[in-house]
């Protein structure tokens, strides 16, 4: 082991020209790997020493009186310096902000095993495939929340910049430490550690609660609901991950917002774990996006800093490595375990670690992610068992064994114009047998259960969340402490108002409070609004398309003379159709997305919260219309502007509309939405998020021209903040909930046609929790811890999903399903009360002398003999009728019936949804006794001390009054209270 010693040099405040020598600092190398040239310390000072086993852990480092001295290291481990701490091995990195550096004429020299300085510049190219400037999005990364309005700033100007800011962290009593010789060319780091009196400010700046010494029993309730909840936790135990609690579950500690007055109430007897990783990051956060650069014309935050340049990104490091030599026991390393890897799928989620990892957000969207799997079970279980039902009772299908007699000697009218023949109802025969699986008297029990299951989902969630508040010391989280903690101006915005301020300036009109109004705004909302109704259109153009692509399509194959590819005409239309509708809605959903993008970025919300709002709405918008304008066509446009035989519909000319089978359009439906909901699991969320990073890293080895050991070796060199800067920036969770939002919506939305949706969603659901975990802890680099108290707006749209979803699926029962029509002609015309007739009641005669011209069969004789009438599927009085083709009296009372169950389901839907919605409480009722209870042990807790703090005084008075003799007066007054050091 060998130790070096290193002068820097640092630019003083006052010309940012001078020079300050700071004191020599050691480390520490292995002779095996690169020589490393250590960092600049920007705060000198000597700390404790502390043991081997503490090394993982955050020190209450305490400065000493020697200045000036080096920090000794020869005790320190090489593994330590490679870990989230200062050069020291003592003061842990909170925080990191990197910038470019110019390198000067002469190249730095390192000594490698792997070659010279080429290659480190060949891996850096290899393995930043992400770009340090992200898209704007509204993330709580400040990184990611930097503007794309870059401003070509000289080098000087930014690092003048840098060292005002620098100073101006240091005033509020960060430490900081450079790393301009780190291993990645091009890169300068700037390491940023929080001493514990910066902590305790902050903590108490930002109320935020910590346990104190007062730990309390907590009692489970004694109602059934709690009982059996309980019975089920020791049920499953066995699926619960492996995560080693502190303290038992019935245990709680007391919180209380941190003052540092009341430090004594606090359980300081530990200061290292007082405040975790995941504080010490949002702490020094809060701390960097108030402190502002005031040397330009405006004053300049975090964001507009990143934004401009000066520095390149910003983020919180990872508790440490996950695999290697260097890889010691932490949460890091216990989530890969027990919460990302596909070994442990069937295990419920660590929530309370990735909570103390992530923050609240994170865990919250993870809580409603398992919530919602969770939930998929039943569901999908009964959706398994509708199917088997139309599977086990396909045989007995009445109509079905109609259409597929033989003896029915039905001639059916052309499906298209010319090129099309008569054909025979018997051929029909596998669509109806296909049809019978998704339409039958069990689709509305079903479609009716899963209407409750998403009032008892949304029930479910919300005791959940109010479960997780209580445990997580949200309950008294507020609106007011939540604006304050999240609505900084943001980059984009103070660049707008810097500018309108100039050209006032230039005006000579000032005003007191420069502010973008909506006349600002104006030319940005009309774009939106332009924008997102052509976007719209866009789609239903497109949807437009394939429809005539189905149409053209089928009139080729009928036109062919092959004889497999006549029978297959119906199935090879259906599904080539489906295959083209997936692929237009993953090429437009990644379009709309950057649009959407676009569009917030014009109007220049003020705050984050506004952005996130204002693009989550787009979104959803665009992506909502692009993934159901297919299926709602399907669902209730197909088959009903046909027309009829002789008097068809015809667009863009000769195009004459579609017709559905004679089953229905059921069938075709489910298919879509088969197709639609595996393609988008399948390609766009799991391939795309599984393939696409193993291509890169495939790609990434073959530019590298290293070997896996050679990699690995590397690897084990790098310090912890130059891995976390190869990983990708947190872009937030957006994505995943739009995700998830849409495939709720295909779930609930169109359930009735596709009762085998929950099961795919759940498959989905189980991958896909363990593939965020793994791009969580592997992948992406630490997001900012961020308070919340729910999952905010999509908690809105999902009750909004489920109340549609009523309407949708009795409308999809009434009209595209023969449901209705089955039921009117048993009750309604059927001679024996059974289905036998049915098939011939629903067609309608056409005699075929009435086509118009051009538009019969080029081939009459297609069957054999010669054709006078053929039949066509509609409720029409027939040719020799006084008022042929007319809609006859079957068809209104069929209408009626269906306008009449529409109306009873919704509203029986409705009233039994909102019958469980009243009884089941929100608040679960042992939750309501606890906190109820930490109030009154709150009030208790300070009572005591007050109670002490008199006693104290108390004693102190009598210990200090002392007896006056007969010459000596009364003592004077004194302007401030005799301390008990005077009194001993």
């Amino acid at each position: 082991m060998e130790c070096q010693g290193k002068r820097t040099d640092s630019l003083d405040q006052n010309d940012s020209a001078l020079e300050l020598d700071s004191s020599p600092l050691s480390s520490c190398e292995h002779s095996s790997s690169m020589q490393q040239t250590h960092p600049t310390v920007m705060k000198s000072a000597d700390y404790e020493p502390v043991s081997s086993e503490e090394r993982n852990l955050d020190v209450d480092f305490v400065t000493t009186a020697r200045n000036n001295e080096s920090v000794p290291m020869k005790d320190l481990c090489p593994d330590t310096v490679l870990g989230p701490y200062f050069s020291d091995g003592m003061r842990r990195v909170d925080y990191v902000l990197t910038y470019h550096i110019q390198k000067s004429g002469s190249t730095r020299r390192r000594s490698s095993r792997f070659g010279d300085n080429n290659f480190i510049q060949r891996l850096w190219r290899s393995l930043s495939t992400r770009s340090s400037r992200a898209p704007l999005q509204p993330k709580e990364d400040p990184e990611v929340a930097a503007q794309e309005h870059q401003t070509d700033y000289h080098e000087d100007d930014k690092r003048f910049k840098r060292d005002e800011f620098e100073e101006n962290l240091r005033k509020t009593g960060l430490e900081l430490e450079k790393d301009e010789e780190s291993t990645i060319p091009g890169i300068g780091f700037l390491k940023i550690h929080a001493p514990w009196n910066v902590l305790c400010r902050e903590a108490e700046f930002m109320k935020l609660k910590m346990p104190t010494k007062k730990v309390y029993e907590v009692k489970q309730g004694s109602n059934v609901v709690e009982k059996i909840r309980m019975f089920i936790h020791k049920v499953t135990a066995p699926l619960h991950p492996k995560v080693n609690t502190s303290r038992s579950q019935c245990e709680k500690p007391l919180c209380h917002a941190f003052s540092r007055e009341k430090q004594h109430l606090f359980d300081l007897s530990d200061k290292n774990k007082f405040f975790d990783s995941k504080t010490r990051s949002s702490i020094v956060y809060e701390v960097l996006k108030r402190t502002k650069c005031m040397k330009p014309k405006y004053p300049l935050g975090l964001t507009s800093l990143l934004a401009n340049g000066v520095y390149t990104s910003a983020y919180p490091l990872h508790d440490g490595d996950i695999v290697g030599v260097n890889a010691e026991p932490n949460d890091r390393k216990l989530l890969y375990e027990q919460w990302a890897s596909y070994s442990v799928f069937y295990k419920y989620q660590p929530i309370g670690l990735i909570r103390k990892y992530f923050g609240e957000k994170v865990g919250l969207y993870f809580a409603w992610l398992g919530v919602y799997t969770q939930m998929l079970i039943p569901a999908a279980i009964i959706g398994v068992i509708v199917f088997l039902y139309g599977c086990a009772t396909v045989d007995d299908n009445i109509p079905s064994m109609e259409i597929c007699d033989p003896r029915n000697n039905i001639t059916m009218c052309p499906l298209c114009d010319q090129a099309c023949s008569y054909w025979k109802l018997v051929t029909a025969c596998g669509t109806a047998r296909a049809s019978h699986l998704f339409d039958n008297a069990a689709t509305v029990f079903f479609s009716v259960f899963m209407a409750l299951w998403a009032v008892l989902f949304m029930e479910h969630w919300k005791r959940r969340q109010m479960r997780l508040n209580y445990v997580w010391d949200l309950t008294g989280f507020g609106e007011e402490e939540e604006e304050e903690h999240k609505d900084h101006n943001r980059a984009e915005y103070e660049f707008r108002v810097m500018q309108k301020k100039l050209k006032q300036e230039h005006s000579g009109l000032m005003d007191e409070k420069v502010k973008l109004t909506c006349t600002d705004r104006l030319p940005a909302y009309m774009t939106t609004v332009v924008m997102m109704g052509f976007m719209i259109t866009v789609t239903f153009v497109i949807v437009f398309g394939v429809i005539l692509y189905r149409i053209s399509i089928k009139a080729a194959l009928h036109m062919s003379s092959h004889p497999v590819v006549r029978y297959n005409i119906r199935a090879t239309v259906k599904t080539t159709a489906a295959i083209i509708n997936l692929i237009i809605i993953i090429v437009l959903d990644e379009i709309y997305g950057a649009i959407a993008r676009w569009l917030t970025r014009l109007e220049v919300p003020k705050t984050d919260k506004s952005f996130e709002e204002r693009l989550i709405f787009k979104t959803f918008i665009l992506k909502f219309v692009n993934a159901f304008t297919p299926i709602v066509y399907l669902a209730f446009f197909r088959g009903r502007l046909v027309g009829r035989p002789g008097n068809y519909l015809y667009v863009v000319g000769s195009y004459r509309m579609e017709e559905c089978a004679h089953a229905g359009c059921l069938m075709e439906l489910c298919i879509q939405l088969c197709i639609t909901m595996l393609g988008k699991q399948l390609i766009q969320n799991n391939l795309f998020e599984i393939g696409i990073p193993k291509l890169k890293k495939m790609l990434r080895k073959r530019k590298s021209e290293l070997d896996s050991i050679q990699e690995q070796v590397l690897h084990n060199t790098l310090k912890r903040y130059e891995k976390d800067q190869l990983l990708g920036p947190f872009v937030g969770l957006n994505p995943e909930y739009m995700e998830m939002i849409i495939q709720f919506g295909m779930v609930t939305l169109f359930v009735a046609s596709f009762p085998l949706a929950p099961l795919f969603a759940l498959l989905n659901n189980i991958i896909e929790i363990r593939l965020d975990a793994k791009k969580f802890v592997t992948e992406l680099r630490r997001p900012i811890a961020a308070k919340a108290k729910d999952i905010g707006i999509w908690y809105n749209l999902l009750r909004g999903l489920s109340k549609v979803a009523v309407i949708v699926n009795a409308f999809v029962i009434a009209f595209t399903s023969d449901f209705i029509p089955r039921l009117v002609y048993q009750y309604m015309y059927s001679p024996d009360g059974t289905l036998h007739g049915f098939v011939n009641h629903t067609l309608s005669y056409f005699n075929v002398t009435d086509f118009d011209p051009g538009t019969e069969p080029l081939q009459p004789m297609h069957l054999g003999y010669k054709v006078s009438v053929c039949r066509y599927k509609d409720y029409r009085d027939p040719p020799w009728s006084s008022t042929k083709y007319e809609l006859s009296k079957e068809f209104w009372a069929i209408l009626a019936a269906r306008l009449a169950f529409v109306i009873v389901f919704q509203n029986v839907v409705m009233l039994m949804s909102d019958f469980v919605d009243w009884l089941i409480p929100d608040i679960p009722k042992d939750i309501s006794l606890q906190i109820h209870k930490e109030k009154i042990l709150m009030v208790e807790l300070f009572m005591k001390e007050e109670q002490g703090k008199r006693f104290a005084a108390r004693d102190n008075q009598d210990n200090c009054t002392i007896p006056l003799s007969a010459n000596q007066s009364p003592p004077q007054p004194r302007s401030r209270p005799v301390s008990q050091a005077n009194c001993s």
